[in-house]
């Protein structure tokens, strides 16, 4: 059966999925077969959309050929070829392929002068700026990339008739220098070798404004790629499993592809690389993160017997929380926290200390409300009452938002300020102004608890949607509408007059090109659409029960489907003359339709 991965902006591929059953293997391999350890991803290869520059296009002939994709094999045809000569200087050229992808580089090499390995400089890069930059070796400064996390920036060698497969990041722009003196190439071709989980896009969603399809599309690729042998941060920089990050993307996952492996896979691997009593990632709010997922992936899912796997780690968990909020609300979860990110929230919220304390709280209420239901499906009352004995505690000392959104945003979800305040005082003031790529999910969630549905999707028409007029494929590590000011695209080279914004912005671990630009906390409003303009909500653990209330706003139609562990939900929503709401809600054997 073939299954599809569908980037509606650009590309569809189609191929099947791979086996991971040891019986698989090659018979040579089959006794050894506890050593290996099967691939759980697949590859396809593209060519570029365009040869962006070339640095001396007499030196380099034929770039033409380089745009179509051919057999990926060398051979000692005359077939036709890029001709690059190269003399006493350095020759280049930089190559896109008009999509974030994550992956490497294939070139495949016919006849050259010299039977001795050519060599050359390859650099990797999410944007035309960051493909021409150097790395300052690790120390995270203005106007440098960095070979963090992955090799981005790298010299070897190529063959003659041969091939040379290298590289493993995340990328949009390749440049290609060509460093030994007088030889002649022939290159036959570059394309991008994207590395991706082969699954469906079960989930969708499609309304009358153009702007939001392409903002949702977006952001389910953005988790997509992201999706590798465990759920990151990023493709680029924080390759890593960041439980407190995880939970937009856990979310836009439900939203698109159902009850993908990756996630307990990735909770399960969080857990054993940080025991009890060690907070997850050494911060804090991150095991409250923890928390929020369990809860939120049983109610989609119904997975009994993933939430009994971790029923140590949760009542753990709740047992370590307890003790560390005082009668009378007073909390000390820092006291044994190692990490400089005693109060995390998200790094834009930072400087506001009184705002990420009250934030801070209002996420441990969160989490152990969370906590509590998960405590009762569990059928354990006693810590049951522990999770409720400390929303009771924290309820007793609310601290003010200072202003901050984020804030504002947990407060409301947390029970702990009204929607309505919070929107009026502080989450709406400025439109998208203060709006980050993590915690955006949040305010546009609290919008919504407000009723401010179309305050919300004009928000992600401005705010993601920026990043879009800019040139992005994919959603940023962060983002703010100020940076857009006389800023070039991305796929373009800042002209005079115009400020690259990968170089000249960033902040704390993401300054300058080490910014990520293919972030997966980034895809919230791919599940706000779904969650409220669709307008699905859980009900029932398994989504049995689910409550269909869309919000159009000024739209004039929406559709789209729904994953869930019994089958695909099919949802259309249109206004009559009348401005009415009419909706075809088609669902499997099974599911209870609330309207």
């Amino acid at each position: 059966m073939k299954h599809y991965i569908t980037y509606i902006l650009f590309i569809t591929f189609s191929c099947m999925q791979a086996s991971m059953a040891q019986k698989n293997l090659p018979p040579t391999l089959q006794a050894d077969s506890a050593d290996v350890r099967a691939e759980v991803m697949t590859q396809a290869y593209i060519a570029p959309k365009r040869v962006m520059w070339v640095s001396d296009s007499l030196k380099i002939k034929n770039t033409g050929v380089l745009t179509t994709l051919r057999t990926g094999q060398p051979d000692m045809a005359r077939e036709p070829y890029c001709a690059i000569q190269t003399g006493k200087d350095t020759v280049s050229i930089i190559l896109d392929y008009g999509r974030e992808l994550h992956g490497g580089l294939k070139l495949v090499l016919g006849h050259c002068n010299s039977g001795n390995p050519a060599q050359i400089r390859i650099r990797f890069g999410e944007s035309a700026g960051e493909v021409c930059s150097d790395n300052d070796g690790g120390k995270n400064r203005m106007g440098f990339s960095s070979n963090d996390h992955a090799i981005r920036d790298f010299v070897t060698v190529i063959p003659r008739y041969g091939m040379l497969e290298t590289g493993n990041t995340g990328f949009r722009f390749v440049r290609i220098d060509f460093l030994s003196p007088n030889r002649t190439i022939q290159l036959k071709e570059a394309s991008a070798i994207l590395r991706y989980r082969d699954i469906p896009y079960t989930g969708s969603f499609r309304c009358s404004d153009s702007r939001l399809n392409e903002i949702w599309n977006t952001g389910a690729y953005t988790v997509h790629l992201n999706m590798q042998e465990y759920l990151w941060d990023g493709i680029k920089r924080d390759r890593a499993v960041w439980l407190g990050d995880m939970h937009p993307e856990v979310s836009t996952i439900m939203s698109v592809f159902g009850q993908n492996k990756v996630v307990p896979k990735t909770l399960d691997y969080a857990c054993r690389l940080y025991p009890l009593p060690q907070w997850i990632n050494g911060i804090s709010s991150y095991s409250l993160w923890y928390l929020i997922i369990q809860h939120d992936w049983y109610m989609r899912g119904g997975d009994k017997d993933f939430l009994e796997k971790h029923r140590g780690y949760i009542t753990g968990l709740i047992d370590k929380i307890y003790p560390l909020v005082d009668e009378d609300g007073t909390e000390h979860l820092e006291k044994d926290t190692k990490s400089q990110l005693r109060r995390f929230l998200d790094w834009p919220s930072s400087p506001n200390e009184k705002g990420v304390e009250a934030g801070y709280r209002a996420l441990i209420a969160w989490a152990m409300t969370d906590a509590e239901k998960l405590c009762k499906k569990l059928k354990d009352d006693a810590r049951a009452e522990k999770c409720r004995t400390v929303t009771e505690r924290l309820a007793k000392q609310i601290r003010h938002h200072n202003n901050l959104k984020q804030a504002a945003a947990l407060m409301s979800i947390a029970g702990i300020m009204a929607p309505e305040k919070a929107c009026d005082e502080v989450i709406s003031v400025g439109g998208a102004k203060n709006f980050s790529t993590f915690y955006g999910y949040y305010m546009l969630q609290a919008m919504a608890m407000a009723g401010e549905y179309q305050e919300a999707m004009d928000i992600i028409r401005r705010y993601w949607g920026a990043m879009l007029d800019l040139g992005a494929t994919t959603f940023w590590e962060d983002f703010n509408l100020e940076w857009t000011k006389d800023a070039a695209r991305i796929d373009e080279f800042a002209a005079e007059g115009k400020r690259d914004i990968h170089r000249d912005y960033g902040d704390y671990c993401y300054l300058s090109y080490r910014h990520s630009l293919c972030h997966g906390w980034a895809s919230g409003p791919t599940a706000w659409l779904t969650q409220h303009v669709l307008g699905v909500g859980v009900e029932e653990a398994g989504c049995r029960t689910l409550r269909i209330t869309p919000h159009l706003g000024d739209l004039k139609w929406a559709e789209g489907t729904f994953p869930t562990p019994l089958g695909t939900v099919s949802i259309r929503h249109e206004k009559d003359v009348n401005g009415n709401v009419k909706s075809k809600i088609k669902a499997p054997k099974g599911i209870r339709i609330i309207k």
